[in-house]
């Protein structure tokens, strides 16, 4: 049964953003910048995503911790477990500007709409070479009045997986000299990246407590892993307690054993 009911949200998901990206797309090419309408059809995407999760998929979406984003401009650095992160976090960010790979940036009407939406393009397959101008934009965006969105592991991770944490955000902490939000989540438990089916539960997003600028890259890089993996472990904890319905397999039980013991 929740095969089907993960299918029946994957035609509805996929359906309208694929006629979402398109309308904003052509809305991106005309106006040239951002829109109050492609902004609308936008925060609507994130909403009706939700909405459908938890009327067909029966995953319900939990975000708190807003009063630790700072006005003005920031930097949210969230962990990536799941495509729910994007639109889950999406609308608490005020203005976001996501940083998002070139090979998405290029897909026809996609790439259009996230250009107008403030994204900013990052080539992965340059390396350090992309840092430069993926800083140009990072520091056009924060003059627009965005708070910048990044991935600092730059792929989804699964529950409890060795974290990974690219020096890119270090980089860009120690250039713009603006705070960064540390965000946890567990949305892995119930929306996986190797997984085509959706679990009921009710997956969470958490702000923490802002890094200030002014911090040695190497030790801001160390304390924001251990504020988002702390958290993370700590939201996945919370989800293992209240139970999980869901096979679990046997290397995740294992994990999640392991971490009830540690605390």
């Amino acid at each position: 049964m929740q095969a089907v009911r993960s299918a029946l949200f994957y035609l509805l998901f996929l359906g309208q953003t694929v006629v979402l990206a398109i309308v904003i797309g052509i809305i991106g090419i005309i106006a040239r910048r951002r829109t109050a309408l492609g902004w609308a059809l936008a925060s609507y995407w994130c909403h009706s995503n939700t909405w459908l999760m938890r009327w067909i998929a029966g995953v319900g979406t939990r975000v708190t911790g807003e009063e630790n984003i700072p006005p003005g401009g920031c930097i949210i650095a969230s962990k990536h477990q799941s495509d729910w992160d994007v639109f889950a976090v999406f609308p608490h960010t005020g203005r976001p500007a996501y940083i998002v790979k070139k090979e998405l940036m290029r897909i026809p009407f996609f790439g259009w709409a996230a250009r107008s939406l403030d994204c900013i393009e990052v080539d992965r397959q340059k390396g350090a070479e992309a840092i430069p101008e993926m800083m140009r934009q990072a520091r056009d965006a924060i003059a627009r009045g965005c708070r910048i969105v990044i991935f600092p592991e730059g792929t989804r991770k699964a529950p409890l997986a060795p974290p990974d944490y690219r020096f890119g955000v270090a980089r860009m902490y120690d250039e713009l000299k603006v705070p960064v939000v540390p965000v946890a989540l567990n949305s892995g438990l119930f929306w996986g990246r190797n997984s085509l089916i959706l679990w009921p539960g009710e997956a969470e997003a958490k702000f923490l407590p802002p890094i200030q600028p002014g911090l040695a890259p190497d030790v801001f890089l160390t304390r924001l892993r251990e504020a988002i993996e702390t958290g993370t472990n700590e939201l996945i904890g919370q989800a293992d307690a209240r139970g999980l319905d869901r096979p679990m397999p046997p290397d995740l039980r294992e994990k999640l054993d392991a971490l009830k013991a540690s605390e």
